[in-house]
């Protein structure tokens, strides 16, 4: 720190120092300014000029040095000076202190604070430099902070010093006149039957009312700075356009429906999404098929010498089609047009934040049309993202999407990408007989998941015949001799894998191209997902986004979750909005044993810095697990330290997607471990695991000195 900035340090803190040591701030009450209110009066009769220049001083060292006191002088300014030479002095001489405060704000710590924290500041930098003016008038005329903490938080942003005291000035404006308008009806008071007065009363009415009351013009001038440019209908044919029929899309259209909303759902390609055509419904009909073809091995397991496995590959992904058929009557059209929604089948783009044009010329000769809407949901989805590693376009490269089309058993399968969906399907291609290698640049699969539990999946994986090579980087595809291969590094050595099939699962990307959203203005983030806010708003209030298309959870469930935010947001936001909850979202991955997790995980704790307890339970000790033959995996709970509060839970095991359903259940309700520990579980069950880890926990919490007493009690009892 330079000689100036500690000299202005120390002075600044002297002069604080000193208001709290003497008091000052008796000098600064509502009572005693009542009480010299006639001598100040008269002091300002007789000289003027001096009490205005000095109330004018003093209110601007309160201000620069952020004491208390700044509203109880506004109050007493409006009683000491009248409405109008009261709103004067105080308007400049606030802008004025709240401009000293923030400069010297800027000049001691702006420097310091950037250069630490600057790649977080990134974010916030932009935003201030593009609306800063904006945000600093909302403060302002809404008092949602303390306006001295305003003051000193905004000297640490790029906010020009100009345009600083310009909003400050103007944006103040309207709350010093209701704390002035307060202080003349003060100043009239002259005995305590005057509190009652209707104009008293008023006058504080107004000022507990103002932050409301500000609240329709700040949103009005939002709302017009948005839209500008833009030409709102008179009137709308539809109140809702949903554009995507996944998941998120079905939903937010049968909750438009349900209410009596006149909703149009426009879909691209086939109804259901992915979940149902190429990624949830297929994908666990194979895991199932792959586990029946599994128990060939597991037969002594059962007490069987053997159990015949013999399957044509074909009749398995017929089987797998069948299973798509039989849900698709669920997000059919036919139902949908039942529930009252109009179904378009068509490319959609927006054309204003209002407006919709649909392309469904694809089904015959009606072109384009294009609708009037009063809110738009953009559910669009994603799909599988397959990298640019060089020489992959010569190779047979499947993803999630396109696998479904394969008819004959890959004899080599390489599988890309060691996630969720890598690994359910490395593992239900190698039980179906495929020699199938597994590569995966992190250091172990699922990286999301703890140590444990990702080792549990590894295991199983080579178990069921998978070839794992995790710290391997794929640097390039090649062909030779009629034989495709990629070539790996794996600590510094290069070496090469064939292959007849590539499965690449190593994430996915929203679909957001051709919706029309640069030329609206409405911004993606780096990952590709739309950008919205808490109530799935993009830009344009009653533009919403839910789903893959939007994160930052890229499930089936989430997407449904997020839909009914989206739906009843845009249908009744005016009236009410919500903000979507994302407090205790579930998964789990579908291989064998299964992973599921709500909340935190051990990783998450420590990143966080969270405190946290461990109560960890071995599923190989539950009896109808061991029935089953599936005594592997354990139940992890993460708890607040010395308490029952449930903070995450890792299961590991059969069936833990259904078990992980009572944890969900308990988080979302702020039920503790010991409510789960009093539930009556069925014996024999798995889910009786659950309340098992609860008695893990109760164990290692017992009252150790009420049971000593106990044990006396029962010996004196004897």
């Amino acid at each position: 720190m330079t000689a100036k900035k500690g000299f202005l340090l120390l002075l600044i803190a002297a002069l604080v120092a000193a208001f709290f040591l003497f008091d000052l701030g008796q000098y600064l009450s509502l009572d005693y300014l009542k009480s010299q209110q006639a001598a100040f009066q008269e002091l300002a009769g007789e000289h003027p000029l001096r009490v205005l220049g000095g109330f004018f001083v003093l209110y601007v060292l309160v201000t620069a040095l952020s004491l208390p006191g700044a509203a109880i002088l506004t109050l007493a300014a409006g009683a000491l000076f009248g409405f109008w030479w009261a709103l004067l002095l105080v308007s400049f001489a606030s802008s004025l202190g709240a401009t000293l405060a923030f400069l010297a704000s800027r000049f001691l710590f702006q420097d310091a604070v950037q250069q630490r924290f600057g790649e977080r500041l990134k974010k916030i930098n932009a935003g201030v430099e593009k609306d800063g003016a904006f945000y600093l008038f909302t403060l302002r005329l809404i008092p949602v902070f303390p306006f001295f903490v305003i003051n000193l938080l905004m000297g640490l942003t790029p906010i020009r010093t100009g345009t600083f005291y310009w909003v400050s000035q103007l944006g103040m404006l309207a709350g010093t006149a209701v704390y002035v308008n307060a202080g003349t009806q003060l100043g009239q008071l002259e005995s305590l039957s005057g509190i009652l007065s209707p104009g008293l009363i008023g006058a504080f009415a107004l000022l507990g009312l103002f932050p409301w009351l500000a609240r329709l013009p700040v949103r009005l001038w939002q709302t017009r700075r948005i839209y500008q440019g833009y030409q709102k209908p008179r009137h709308f044919d539809r109140n809702l356009v949903v554009i995507g029929g996944g998941s998120a899309g079905l939903v937010s259209a049968y909750i438009g429906a349900t209410v009596k909303a006149k909703v149009t759902l426009v879909e691209q390609q086939r109804m259901g999404g992915d979940c149902l055509n190429t990624g949830c419904v297929p994908s666990k009909a194979l895991l199932k098929s792959a586990r029946i073809a599994h128990l060939e091995k597991q037969a002594h397991h059962y007490g069987f010498r053997s159990i015949a496995n013999e399957f044509d590959f074909s009749d398995i992904m017929a089987r797998v089609q069948r299973v798509i058929s039989k849900v698709e009557p669920h997000d059919s059209v036919e139902r949908y047009t039942g529930l009252g929604v109009e179904c378009l089948h068509g490319h959609a783009r927006l054309i204003s934040p209002w407006e919709v044009e649909v392309d469904n010329s694809t089904e015959g000769n009606e072109g384009t049309i294009r609708l009037t809407t009063r809110s738009v949901i953009l559910a669009t989805g994603a799909s599988p993202l397959v990298p640019p590693i060089p020489g992959i376009d010569q190779v047979r490269a499947l993803t999630s999407d396109t696998l479904w089309e394969l008819t004959a058993l890959p004899e080599r399968l390489l599988v890309l990408g060691g996630g969720p969906i890598g690994c359910e399907l490395a593992q239900a291609f190698s039980r179906l007989g495929s020699q199938v290698t597994q590569v995966e640049m992190q250091s172990r699969l699922m990286p999301r998941e703890d140590e444990d539990a990702a080792a549990s999946v590894t295991a199983a994986l080579e178990d069921s015949g998978v070839r794992v090579l995790t710290e391997h980087k794929a640097l390039r595809f090649s062909v030779e001799n009629g034989t495709s291969q990629l070539h790996v590094e794996h600590r510094d050595q290069e070496s090469v894998l064939p292959f007849d099939a590539v499965l690449v699962a190593v994430g996915r990307r929203a679909h957001t191209e051709g919706l029309g959203l640069s030329a609206l203005g409405i911004t993606t983030r780096a990952n590709g997902t739309i950008e919205v806010n808490e109530r799935l708003q993009t830009r344009f209030p009653n533009i919403y986004a839910c789903g893959d298309v939007a994160g930052p959870y890229q499930f089936t469930h989430t997407a449904a979750h997020q839909a009914w935010y989206a739906a009843v947001n845009a249908l009744f936001g005016r009236l009410k909005s919500f903000k979507v909850d994302y407090r205790v979202i579930p998964w789990a991955t579908f291989t064998s044993p299964e992973v599921a997790r709500v909340g935190l995980n051990e990783d998450d704790a420590r990143q966080q810095g969270i405190p946290y307890e461990v109560t960890k339970y071995g599923i190989d000790d539950l009896d109808r697990a061991i029935a089953d033959g599936v005594d592997q995996g354990f139940v992890k709970v993460l708890t607040e330290p010395g308490k029952d509060r449930i903070l995450g839970v890792t299961i590991v095991g059969e069936s833990a997607a259904e078990l992980i359903s009572e944890y969900v259940l308990a988080m979302k309700h702020g039920l503790g471990l010991n409510k789960i520990l009093g539930t009556i579980h069925i014996y024999p069950t798995l889910s009786e695991a659950n309340k098992y880890a609860a008695g893990e926990w109760k164990k290692n919490h017992k009252p150790e000195r009420l049971l000593r007493w106990v044990e006396r009690f029962h010996a004196w009892q004897r």
